[in-house]
């Protein structure tokens, strides 16, 4: 398959896939991303070595892998002015949110691969998560492709594509509840008497120390929370105020309410 890639859209997730896609093998002079300032060309330019454009007519012709990083209400239009230049061997690889393969495949030239890709932030740091499905037309051959695409920027799994929105509730939009977490329990420490910048430290350290015991150790988090709580000791107290405030509650009630987003974008 055709190892050109074209970017259309490079802002900061679109970035991330470029710089994951150069870290997985693909050679800058096999990289092509659509920009609409002549800063943001500079910037790639200078920190990527990859060629810019501002026609994504020019960039989709003779790519063999076309990333779509627009935002969700601009799919249309780019679909419309696209098409006609698109590789008929192409794959078309979308990490907008809400639209389903076959609107894809409707703007698109017929039997065109489309494979739709759910990825987070951290993937700017190769510490993401992307989530991938095919549509009609895509092979395996395509989605392994795709998944040593994304590669680069963490890990990788598959799914059907009736769960992404789902997808983007826990992973997609994932990180922005981690933060939230992160700054109410360095507010708390502020609260208790540390400094900002101590407090901070401790609740970031924290949350990577415990996500990395979780990853690397194996183990259910139920498991793991139980090793942290002896009874009647200060862990359990801290648990039970949690759950008397509702916390899990509001987790579920909150992953509910950016899967029924994703789904309002998509219609």
């Amino acid at each position: 398959m055709n190892q050109r890639l074209a970017v259309l859209g490079a802002g900061n997730m679109g970035e991330a896939v470029l710089a994951g896609a150069l870290s997985a093998g693909w050679a800058a002079a096999d990289i092509v991303a659509t920009v609409r300032t002549e800063a943001k060309a500079q910037h790639l330019r200078e920190t990527y070595q990859v060629a810019t454009t501002s026609d994504n007519v020019a960039a989709v012709r003779g790519a063999g892998l076309v990333l779509v990083g627009v935002k969700p209400k601009d799919v249309g239009a780019l679909l419309d002015e696209i098409a006609p230049g698109i590789d008929p061997e192409a794959v078309v690889v979308t990490v907008a949110a809400g639209h389903p393969a076959s609107f894809y495949e409707k703007g698109l030239p017929a039997g065109t691969a489309v494979v739709r890709a759910v990825p987070n932030t951290p993937a700017a740091i190769g510490a993401g998560i992307t989530a991938i499905a095919p549509g009609a037309a895509a092979t395996e051959a395509h989605l392994e492709v795709v998944e040593h695409l994304f590669a680069g920027t963490g890990a990788v799994v598959r799914t059907a594509e009736k769960d992404l929105d789902a997808v983007t509730a826990i992973s997609g939009s994932g990180p922005a509840y981690i933060f939230y977490v992160a700054d109410a329990l360095a507010e708390a420490g502020v609260l208790l008497g540390l400094t900002r910048d101590v407090a901070r430290r401790l609740a970031t350290q924290t949350l990577l120390g415990a996500s990395r015991l979780m990853d690397e150790s194996g183990e259910h988090p139920v498991l793991l929370r139980e090793k942290v709580t002896s009874p009647g000791g200060t862990t359990a107290a801290a648990l039970r105020a949690l759950d008397d405030g509702g916390v899990r509650a509001s987790f579920l009630t909150a992953a509910t309410a950016a899967r029924d987003r994703a789904r309002e974008l998509g219609g």
